[in-house]
């Protein structure tokens, strides 16, 4: 078995942790993009003294080194990297009313050091928008 089939190129939900309102409010996202772009990426950077960054972006293009979760209504991409980093990450979306909503990485591993929120965005209040 050669190193790119060593890893699940599936996943299933329980691999990527979506909240129930981050689903919705991914479906939704897909639909408005339409036929351009075939799934939503989920990346990770190293963070610095926050911890790891999250973000999530459109993508067009599938690696040999992603996995992918099909929930039917969208994909998400992501690569085996990131995935690793995505163990302990709820990805929830938050309205705060006002126009104020966003995309958030909650990581249940944030109190040995990191912060919680979506670093990706430098925002103070965590989230990613």
């Amino acid at each position: 078995m050669g190193a790119a089939q060593s890893f699940a190129t599936e996943l299933t939900s329980s691999d990527i942790n979506i909240s129930t309102a981050a689903s919705a409010k991914l479906a939704e996202l897909f639909v408005e993009v339409g036929d351009e772009m075939e799934a939503i990426r989920i990346f990770v950077s190293g963070g610095g003294c926050s911890g790891m960054s999250y973000g999530m972006t459109f993508s067009d293009d599938r690696t040999a080194y992603d996995s992918v979760l099909d929930t039917g209504e969208y994909k998400i991409y992501v690569d085996a990297v990131a995935l690793n980093y995505m163990r302990g990450v709820e990805i929830d979306f938050v309205d705060k009313g006002m126009g104020e909503a966003s995309f958030v990485f909650n990581n249940v591993f944030a109190a040995t050091g990191g912060s919680g929120g979506c670093g990706s965005c430098g925002s103070a209040n965590g989230g990613c928008g």
